[in-house]
């Protein structure tokens, strides 16, 4: 298996780090030690300035690492999730990768499951079972 590159690690790392109750209190600790020092500098605009610069720049580069655990998170649920598809016996296997289709090929795909689950309910109050696997038509 290929390994990490620098920015995964400092990104995972990061994302453990800051997702901690410790950093969650040096960051309280910051703003409460700026607005005790606000009466101190007059609340002028330089005080004003930079806690809105420092949060500001925090939260730009936050939002990069963030997004990078995300699309790390969800690429391994994906692929996660076509090996139980794959696995399972009677499933549709056309839906493996099904992250990959345009919107038009999911909303068709959504709503022959839809249909599915919709003819269920109703079999279900007729007293039938709603167990099986129909067939599902995913024509492109």
């Amino acid at each position: 298996m290929k390994r990490n590159s620098w920015f995964n690690i400092f990104a995972k790392a990061s994302a453990h780090a800051t997702g901690r109750p410790v950093a969650f209190t040096l960051a309280l600790g910051t703003i409460i030690l700026w607005a005790v020092t606000g009466p101190i500098f007059g609340f002028s605009d330089t005080w004003q300035l930079v806690i809105n610069t420092s949060t500001t720049i925090v939260t730009f580069l936050m939002v990069f690492l963030i997004q990078n655990s995300q699309n790390r998170d969800s690429e391994a649920v994906q692929i996660k999730l076509d090996e139980l598809i794959r696995v399972t016996k009677g499933a549709h296997t056309a839906l493996l990768d099904l992250e990959e289709l345009d919107d038009k090929h999911l909303a068709k795909i959504k709503r022959c499951y839809e249909e599915i689950a919709s003819d269920s309910r109703a079999a279900m109050k007729k007293g039938e079972k709603d167990t099986g696997t129909p067939f599902v038509h995913l024509d492109e």
